[in-house]
């Protein structure tokens, strides 16, 4: 069965793209922190770690937070999921984000992320290559996480 070929993306500078808000669960808190050693020893058996402020409320409260926070690396993934949703697999194969966390999320924050796209140009090749501001926002527009993106897509 033949693939259908991609629709070609028209962004223009300015055009400003963003996922639906969700909450940032408990649950997808420690699936994320639980699954890290796991991956890391990749040896077929699950593994913990010792407390962190991702997983442990008690241990976050010592270090002066209401109780845990999410890891940074959520919001970027879900940040690469918006690209990946507008771009499609081309954003995996031919791209760069960039990321950092400038606030803390907590347990049921509502976040969304957000993509603007800033330029668009024609390189050499003739491929067309974006350039955005990307973040992750609370329901107040608190920017929680910020960065930068670059798509470059065959011409």
């Amino acid at each position: 069965m033949a693939k259908e070929p991609m629709t070609p993306i028209t962004l223009q500078p300015g055009t400003e793209l963003r996922t639906r808000p969700r909450a940032m669960t408990r649950e997808r808190m420690r699936w994320y922190v639980d699954a890290q050693p796991t991956i890391a020893a990749d040896d077929g058996r699950i593994h913990t770690q010792p407390p962190t402020i991702h997983d442990d409320d008690d241990y976050a409260r010592a270090q002066g937070l209401p109780g845990i926070i999410a890891d940074g690396m959520i919001s970027t993934n879900w940040i690469q999921g918006l690209l990946v949703d507008v771009f499609g697999p081309q954003f995996a194969c031919r791209s760069r984000l960039k990321t950092k966390y400038i606030a803390p999320i907590y347990e049921n924050q509502v976040v969304t992320a957000c993509a603007r796209v800033q330029t668009v140009t024609q390189n050499e090749n003739g491929d067309t290559v974006y350039t955005l501001e990307v973040w992750c926002e609370d329901d107040s527009e608190k920017k929680l996480t910020v960065g930068s993106a670059m798509v470059q897509l065959p011409a």
